[in-house]
């Protein structure tokens, strides 16, 4: 690219390095189906494996299709270098393995989709890495639960489903303060919020969501702003800052200084991804740029579309709360006029005043939306989380992440607003006139 546009429409499109393949010329980034790699030599061979140029070895850690993918989402969001991996929760397991150990721990917001807290809450118990709980509707809160052993703060900035936007400056200014870098998943507010701007220093995305949009493909991507100071906290940092058994007793933060601020995504790609296998295939890259392309097009319909949907739900007498970022009250309402900008997300919650039986009625009398698990399609999608994604937590940790039993999900698109509106309408009709037979 020629120049460095800071426009989401233009990146899409243009972002990286990539113009043309160097072979044939084509403006399409090509799939690079393929596992290996001719080295020039041995000595071309050496220099990669020992890090002293960067270039493609092996599809499991790194691919030329995956690379265009990773350099446009990080100038999406102001970072220095991404790495792209097989889904989101894959994502979010590499961050935390590429700096924590057994011993040591996070603290995490309780305002979280249902997956993460399930990893949180035991997968990574049975490694031997703790999560400490934090309510974000007190930044403290995370200074209060950090010790030496503290790692990384964790939050996301649009929490699905509870939809109150995390106070990433405040957090990060805590994080700074005691050296801990604080990582964000933004996957639901992707254009509207840059993390990174705010303090974050790692931003994650599950690009199977809006950024694919299409629905077809499961990824995910680290991006590293190269903003903390790794070195300088480094005995709270000894994966980085000492040799690292697992590659030829590299320390990170001394081998990449010739390469830029990316010793932590460089550590997260040549030995947890290379280790666990997280790779995202050729395939699916090619997929998610094509999604890119139009991301930010397709977003601020959706944001619009949301917004009217909302506005809809906020005057049915069958409604008796509307959840919605700047539907909010207080300190969140405040936080989404002060880190949301250009929209509100696309996500609407909201609960019936017939409680579970009625939540459960809407989504079977659905014509159009989907009932799926998932959100960020071009298309329209409803779930009902007590019943599904948020079904395997505690009665509890649901009503911590906002998930009552009447609540419903939707995942607004881009079809017309009054088609999405017709549909949840007469939906909601149904479910109303069902209760009444019941009762």
């Amino acid at each position: 690219m020629t120049t460095q546009s800071q426009n989401p429409e233009t990146i899409g499109l243009h972002g990286g390095s990539f113009r043309a393949d160097p072979t044939s010329n084509a403006v399409a980034v090509p799939i690079y189906q393929t596992t290996s790699y001719q080295f020039n030599d041995a000595d071309h061979a050496a220099n990669l494996f020992g890090l002293a140029e960067l270039g493609n070895i092996y599809t499991r850690i790194m691919n030329p299709t995956v690379a265009v993918l990773e350099e446009r989402l990080a100038q999406l969001e102001g970072a220095v270098a991404g790495l792209a991996v097989a889904s989101g929760q894959a994502a979010i397991s590499t961050a935390i393995l590429t700096i924590a150990e057994a011993g040591d721990n996070i603290v995490a917001s309780t305002d979280l989709y249902g997956g993460t807290v399930n990893l949180f809450s035991n997968s990574l118990r049975q490694i031997g890495i703790e999560v400490r709980w934090a309510d974000p509707a007190d930044p403290e809160n995370f200074r209060k639960l950090s010790d030496d052993r503290t790692r990384a703060f964790f939050g996301e900035t649009l929490p699905n489903p509870k939809l109150q936007v995390f106070p990433i400056g405040e957090v990060a200014q805590i994080g700074e303060e005691l050296g801990i870098p604080l990582i964000v998943d933004n996957t639901a507010a992707p254009i509207i919020c840059k993390p990174i701007k705010h303090g974050a220093q790692i931003v994650i995305h599950s690009t199977t969501k809006y950024i694919g949009g299409h629905g077809t493909s499961i990824g995910g991507v680290i991006l590293d702003s190269g903003s903390f100071d790794w070195e300088g906290n480094a005995a709270r940092f000894p994966l980085l800052n000492q040799p690292d058994a697992s590659y030829h007793g590299a320390v990170w933060v001394e081998g990449v200084k010739p390469l830029g601020p990316i010793a932590f995504i460089l550590k997260a790609r040549v030995t947890v991804q290379r280790d666990y296998g997280f790779a995202l295939s050729p395939q699916n890259a090619f997929q998610f740029i094509q999604g890119l392309e139009t991301l930010a097009l397709r977003f601020e319909r959706q944001n619009k579309n949301a917004a009217k949907v909302a506005d809809y739900l906020s005057n049915h007498p069958d409604v008796v709360r509307v959840i919605y970022a700047t539907a909010q009250e207080g300190a969140a309402l405040e936080r989404a006029g002060k880190y949301l900008d250009g929209g509100a997300g696309a996500l609407v919650g909201f609960e019936h005043k017939g409680g579970l039986e009625a939540g459960k009625a809407f989504i079977n009398a659905l014509g159009m939306l989907y009932h799926v698990a998932n959100i960020g399609d071009n298309r329209s999608l409803a779930i009902h989380p007590a019943s599904t994604t948020h079904s395997q937590l505690p009665p509890e940790q649901q009503a911590a992440a906002g998930v009552t039993p009447g609540y419903v999900r939707l995942s607004i698109g881009i079809e017309h607003a009054d088609d999405i509106i017709a549909d949840i309408d007469q939906a909601l009709n149904a479910a109303t006139s069902n209760l009444a037979v019941a009762a």
